[in-house]
């Protein structure tokens, strides 16, 4: 018999519908049923795409002695992280604080106010009945020590709350060297990412805010340590050489092996990372990731009507990375003459370099590779494109993994900042077409009576967006407006804004909760400052903020984004890898950033053609409409750019060329 979880509409909780535990979904009727009974609760959370959340709905959830002792004792709330991730952000705290380390399945016992008592990720079977038994002794015999633990837990996680800075004086440069000497320490300049641990994270921001100080400091460590990391991701197993895109993390320090979901936040912001990179340095490998990642997203992330999908699963047919994978004798069999010199780029072994199978992966250019085969490079790559659309084709007869068709605000906005950064980039009329495709569907999907939801599935929305989801989209309408100028995109930054700041803003800190103040009170509400694999949306506000400033030549809006970044400057200081969003904040502090303004009929043409050239500081403005503060007089009937610079405008020139001259000189 199913479960309440029947009803729902997210993917992962309908995996659970079948279970034998009676879950509930996050909501009034299990929190109050908990209350009334005095009963201790199970809050269980993971995603759609996670292969260890799948592990243990087979191992726990689906046995019926452990949904026994569940049900029994406790009231039991799985919860969709991705739907609800300011749940999911309260409890992995507590998590956190309990054990010292965090992921997904997090699994957490309640009491029946909410308050977190004990937890963990993932558990065997044995070990959760086990820790499930301790906890009902525990609340059966000694209750007051269960509630005086929860207490004091509540009060550890309201001191992660956001410190202050007492320093909040200017950035200097000394600061960003600071900064420098402290990051250049935690990179592995062998294989990229942070030295130390297994398991390594793509995290695009740090790339990106990597290649921008590198660039501005002249500074070939930092830069490195951008390329490097750049370099060996696109190399490595974590890239899907045949379809295109990345997988979540790597399980090794090498980027080899993959752990295989494929998620959409990961592939929106590293199209963007590879976009900047392939301005700056003009490197093909750059460009054809940014390429193949996007066809990637379009054939297999992308709804007839323009949203994008959340993720693919790490597993086929109840194995992890089936899906992707592959035997060299499969290989042979698909490619024939030039099976072995496929399976010799890509590292292919009869024996294979995985479980008896093969991640593709490369350890060497194409143009040592070519050399050493005695090959032009031209028809090497030729022969390696063609070898990875056979495989493309036969992989597509393959059971696919499962899709997660919900559609995330905030998921979807950060696509098109990639969409965009990647036409800016490459020039692909295309897409900018699926920037505002997308951007369209969430005003017209998300948006319900000026209202903005977090998600959409089957045409419902039924969960009110978070600050992420606000700042994301605040910030990719900001971009549209620079790529287009379309003036709506203003118009609709400027209404996101509004509410952000009646909803979200807190005056004591001069940042924003994670949570609207009219939405769900949790146990405790969170401020998301640092960066994880998503950006802070703190950090993302300070830059809508400035960004709209400059455009609207409002001093306040500046005022104000300067001020959250200083008040977190001491943990920009001690810890940039964490606070990447905000590095890239405070160089437009230490740097000249310019407005620079396109009028004429050539406006977006000229504006193609400087976005193609690199300079990581660069607001632009246009189009006839001057209801814009940044536009407002310069509009004429020929071709026009100015450059400005804290809204103070050269004379005009009529080449990109020129006003490129204004800009680098």
């Amino acid at each position: 018999m199913s479960n309440r979880l029947a009803q729902e509409s997210s993917p992962y909780l309908l995996q659970h519908a079948e279970n034998p535990v009676n879950w509930y979904p996050w909501g009034e009727e299990a929190l109050n049923r908990a209350r009334e009974e005095h009963k201790l609760i199970i809050v269980s959370i993971g995603y759609a795409a996670c292969h260890w959340c799948h592990v243990m709905e087979q191992e726990s959830f689906e046995d019926h002695e452990v949904a026994a002792l569940m049900n029994e004792h406790f009231i039991c709330i799985k919860v969709d992280r991705e739907e609800r991730p300011d749940v999911d952000k309260v409890y992995m705290d507590a998590i956190q604080l309990m054990t010292g380390r965090g992921g997904w399945p997090l699994n957490a016992v309640a009491l029946p106010d909410g308050k977190p008592v004990y937890g963990g990720t993932y558990f065997r079977k044995e070990q959760w009945l086990n820790a499930l038994q301790q906890v009902v002794d525990l609340w059966a015999n000694e209750p007051e020590k269960a509630t005086e633990y929860a207490e004091h837990l509540i009060d550890a996680m309201k001191k992660l709350a956001v410190e202050i800075s007492q320093d909040q004086s200017a950035f200097t440069p000394e600061d960003l060297y600071q900064i420098r000497s402290v990051w250049m320490e935690q990179v592995d300049f062998k294989w990229g990412g942070r030295a130390g641990g297994e398991n390594k994270f793509p995290l695009p921001q740090n790339l990106i805010m990597l290649s921008r100080a590198g660039f501005f400091l002249k500074d070939e460590t930092m830069l490195a340590a951008a390329d490097i990391a750049l370099e060996k991701i696109a190399y490595g197993g974590i890239y899907d050489h045949v379809g295109g895109g990345f997988a979540r993390y790597s399980v090794d320090s090498f980027w080899k092996v993959p752990h295989f979901e494929k998620m959409l936040y990961d592939n929106s912001q590293l199209v963007s990372a590879y976009a900047e990179a392939y301005q700056r340095t003009g490197r093909h490998r750059y460009r054809r990731v940014v390429e193949e990642t996007l066809a990637f997203i379009s054939r297999e992330l992308t709804s007839d009507e323009g949203g994008c999908y959340s993720s693919l699963d790490a597993d086929s047919e109840g194995v992890e990375g089936k899906f992707y994978t592959w035997t060299y004798d499969e290989i042979n069999r698909i490619l024939g003459a030039d099976a072995r010199l496929f399976c010799d780029y890509y590292n292919v072994h009869p024996f294979g370099n995985w479980e008896e199978s093969n991640v593709l992966f490369v350890l060497e250019e194409e143009e040592e590779f070519a050399e050493r085969w005695n090959l032009d490079v031209d028809i090497f790559r030729s022969k390696l494109a063609a070898g990875r659309a056979e495989l493309l084709n036969a992989r597509a007869q393959r059971e696919r993994p499962g899709l997660d068709q919900k559609m995330i605000c905030a998921w979807n906005a950060m696509m098109v900042q990639g969409y965009l950064d990647a036409w800016r980039a490459i020039g692909r009329a295309s897409y900018l077409q699926s920037a505002v495709r997308i951007a369209e569907f969430l005003i017209d999907n998300m948006m319900v009576d000026g209202r903005l939801f977090r998600n959409a599935n089957a045409g419902e929305v039924t969960i009110p967006a978070f600050l992420d989801d606000h700042a994301m989209l605040m910030k990719a309408c900001l971009s549209l407006y620079q790529a287009t100028f379309d003036s709506r995109w203003i118009q609709e930054a400027r209404k996101l804004c509004r509410t952000i700041d009646q909803y979200f803003f807190d005056e004591d800190t001069s940042l924003y909760f994670y949570t609207s103040s009219e939405g769900e009170q949790l146990i405790h509400r969170k401020m998301e400052t640092q960066d994880d694999v998503m950006p802070s949306s703190n950090a993302v506000m300070s830059e809508n903020l400035f960004v709209l400033g400059l455009i609207q030549g409002d001093s306040e809006l500046l005022k104000k984004s300067q001020k959250m970044l200083l008040v977190l400057k001491e943990d920009i200081l001690t810890h940039p890898a964490w606070h990447a969003m905000w590095g890239q904040r405070m160089l437009k502090e230490l740097f000249p950033v310019f407005e620079v303004v396109f009028t004429g009929p050539d406006a977006v043409e000229m504006l193609q053609d400087l976005g193609r050239r690199y300079y990581p500081g660069l607001i632009t403005a246009g189009g006839t409409d001057e209801s814009i503060p940044l536009v407002a007089g310069r509009v004429g009937a020929n071709n026009a750019i100015y450059v400005c610079e804290n809204q103070s405008c050269k004379f005009p020139v009529s080449s990109v060329s020129k006003a490129w001259e204004m800009i680098i000189d």
